[in-house]
This record gives structure tokens, C-alpha cells and sequence, in this order.
């Protein structure tokens, strides 16, 4: 059996947690199991290294950023082979390069083109525990990238589709997916199964516990992923293909999302021409601004108003863009003080009714909903965000979330 395990950054965010993790480790070998283990840097050792670099440079060059940022995976892959080897353990620490891991030249940010899987094989052959750095791989001229932030889950991911692994331990410092966020809601109950539908779901709109990239490559895939906990030896939750016909009782809706990274973005007056908001989109696309929610008003008087949400780090770059547009617009208002509040569960494109739920809990509780968008398995909607957590409470309660 060759199962993939990824360890986050609170995961062997010291010595003694790094040797924690050993232990684990060692035990999943004594089970006869094969195993390539991701690794994350130490809990705030990637924040120290970008620190580091903008004492030199508030701009520093991509390129010697995803140099330096890699480093932290590779000392904790090192200290962590160091460790089983001390107890016995056959093991071997592999940078991305040399877990043959390629991507694209997009420096900070990179996708990955290809895993060439010899060396891992030829290494779990030997017998060795085989310990991989996440986070990084090489381009096809040479050049160390990274995947982004998260990007950990995402090399975890792709090593267990190449290796065709029965399945991919996400480890962490949460025991599983919940119905929302414990810390919110206490009442927040462990799902014991969700869909990649689902989890892609709410991994876009805020929940911590996966890297939504990651999760859309295991759907691609179909790689198992099994999220658990790195402290307890709790089951966790399976991620994983939703097969049509099973579990008729399942869940109206299986989670609700708070993501307050939101702004929200009103143009009025805008010249109704064809082409007017390609131009806008297509400005605010080269600039890599995600637009989100996208509200337009009927024409009026050769005239229409036209909102959108946009995460609140990129405002400043967004307001930019529009300024371009002063021509065509009579005004522009922006409001960074907005959160996006959602609910996702497969079961909602089955049954009627669904989203007035959500609309009569927030009215009852005098929440007013700014913009609304839905999709067959999703609604979301931007409130004011002093009233985010209280509508993560008031709709958890609504679906029934806490029974």
C-alpha cells in the first residue's frame, strides 16, 4: 500500500513537533506501508525569509525570491529523514528537483507541467521512507519555482496522482472538515465524508483546511485526499468523488464559508456600449485582480450601473484600472468594509427553496444582503462584514448544521 502524507507548517513547526511527526511516520512504516511524506516549512519560518528580503528590497526579483522561500521546506525535510534515520528508519529527503517535480516559468506562483516519478520509485524500492520539500519544483531552464502559498497540499496532490497512491494524508492542526469554522461557531460539527464539488467549494470561499488548487487537481485526478489531524489519531474526512444514487439521506448543505478578503467595487453611469465590460474585465484580468460576484443594472438613458467583488488586497491595483475608465463612467464608489458569506452542499440542486432559507435568516436578524450569487451547489452573499460571523451563525443554524 503507497499512501502520500503532507505535514503542515504548525505540523513540524519545532523540533519536538518535527520529531512528533517522525513518530507518525514511523509507525504508518511499521504497517507495512509505503510512503512518500510532504513536508511544509516550519510555522513561520516562510514569513521570517520574505521579511528577510524586503529588509533589502520592498521589490525583490522573483526569481531569487522563490530561491530563498524554497529553503524552508528542504531544512525541514532534512531534519526530518535526520530523525528516522536516528531511530532506525530508512529514509532519504529529496528537494522538489529531485523528486523530479517540473513546472512552468512562473516564478512565486508556478504550475506544475510533469512529475517524473523514477528516483521515488527507485528510492521506496530500496525501501527508503521517501521525504519530499512541497512547495517547489524546477522549470525547464533550471530554475527553482514555487507554487504559491498552500502549495505544499498541491505538491502532495500531484506526487500521489503520478505515483497512482491509494490515498493522500493531508495532515494538519484540525482534525477534519467541518460544517464551518469551529472558532465562529462552536456548535460546528466534523463531516466524515465531502465531495470534491464541495470542498472546492468551500475551499474558494475561505475555508483554511485545503489549498483550493490542490483540491481541483485531486478531483482531476481522483486522488483520495484524507484530511486528519497531525495531533490526535482522530479518522478526519475523506475527500473524495461523490458516486450518483449514494447516501440518499445526505445533507442539504454540508458547510458554510466566511471570507472577509472582500471589496466590493460600484461603477455608475457606464457608457452602455458593446464591449464596455470586456474592456473593464479584460484590464482587471492583466493585472491578475480576481473579480468575483458581477451585478449589472438594466440600461437606462443609454446608462448602467455595474458592481463587483474583488479581494480587498488588490483594491488599490483595481482602482487603478478604473481610473483608466473615467471616461465612460459618471462615478465609482468602493467599499473594502463587505464579507462574502456562502453555503454549499451537492444536495441544494435537488431541492426547492434553498436559497429563501438563507435570505429570511439574515432578514429576521436584520442583516442586509448586498449582492447574491448562486450556482447549483452555492449560494454566496455579500453582507456587511460586522455581521459576517453572526450570519455564519444564524445560517449554520438554519440548515441545521449543529443536529
Amino acid at each position: 500500500m503507497l499512501v502520500v502524507q503532507k505535514y503542515g507548517g504548525t505540523s513540524v513547526g519545532s523540533l519536538e513537533r518535527i520529531q512528533n511527526v517522525a513518530n507518525k511516520v514511523a509507525k504508518n512504516k511499521d504497517e507495512n506501508k509505503d510512503l512518500v511524506v510532504v513536508v511544509s516549512a516550519m510555522s513561520g519560518e516562510t514569513n521570517k525569509l520574505i521579511d528577510y528580503a524586503h529588509y533589502f528590497s520592498k521589490n525583490p526579483s522573483p526569481r531569487e525570491m522563490d530561491l530563498l522561500l524554497s529553503s524552508g521546506e528542504r531544512v525541514t525535510a532534512a531534519l526530518l529523514a535526520i530523525a528516522l534515520n536516528e531511530m532506525g528508519y530508512k529514509a532519504i529527503a529529496l528537494t522538489g528537483r529531485q523528486a523530479g517535480i517540473t513546472t512552468d516559468t512562473t516564478h512565486t506562483y508556478a504550475r506544475i507541467k510533469e512529475i517524473k516519478t523514477d528516483r521515488i520509485k527507485k528510492e521506496i524500492e530500496d525501501g527508503n521512507i521517501v521525504i519530499v520539500a512541497g512547495f517547489q519544483g524546477i522549470n525547464d531552464k533550471g530554475e527553482i519555482t514555487t507554487l504559491g502559498r498552500g502549495g505544499s497540499d498541491l505538491s502532495a496532490v500531484a506526487l500521489a496522482g503520478a505515483l497512482s497512491a491509494d490515498a493522500c494524508e493531508i495532515y494538519s492542526d484540525v482534525d477534519g472538515v467541518y460544517t464551518t469554522d469551529p472558532r465562529i461557531e462552536p456548535k460546528a460539527k466534523k463531516l466524515d465524508f465531502i465531495s470534491y464539488d464541495e470542498m472546492l467549494e468551500l475551499s474558494s470561499l475561505g475555508a483554511k483546511v485545503l489549498q483550493n488548487r490542490s483540491v481541483e487537481l485531486a478531483k482531476k485526478m481522483g486522488v483520495k485526499i484524507i484530511a486528519k489531524s497531525t495531533f490526535s489519531d482522530n479518522e478526519g474526512t475523506i475527500i473524495a468523488d461523490k458516486k450518483e444514487g449514494e447516501d440518499m439521506e445526505e445533507l442539504l448543505v454540508s458547510g458554510v464559508a466566511l471570507d472577509k478578503n472582500q471589496a466590493r467595487v460600484s461603477l455608475r453611469g457606464v457608457t452602455d456600449r458593446p464591449g464596455i465590460a470586456a474592456e473593464i474585465f479584460e484590464k482587471l484580468a492583466q493585472k491578475n485582480i480576481n473579480v468575483d460576484m458581477i451585478i449589472q443594472n438594466a440600461s437606462k438613458d443609454g446608462k448602467t450601473n455595474l458592481g463587483f467583488t474583488i479581494p480587498q488586497n488588490q483594491l488599490l491595483e483595481a482602482k487603478k484600472v478604473i481610473e483608466s475608465f473615467d471616461h465612460d463612467l459618471e462615478g465609482s464608489d468602493y467599499d473594502e468594509w463587505v464579507a462574502k458569506v456562502s453555503v454549499v452542499g451537492v444536495g441544494m440542486k435537488s431541492h426547492s427553496g434553498v436559497a429563501a432559507v438563507a435570505f429570511k435568516a439574515l432578514a429576521d436578524n436584520n442583516i442586509n444582503i448586498e449582492m447574491i450569487s448562486t450556482s447549483e451547489i452555492k449560494i454566496s452573499m455579500i453582507i456587511d462584514e460586522k455581521f459576517g460571523e453572526l450570519a455564519v451563525r444564524l445560517l449554520h443554524e438554519a440548515y441545521g448544521l449543529d443536529k
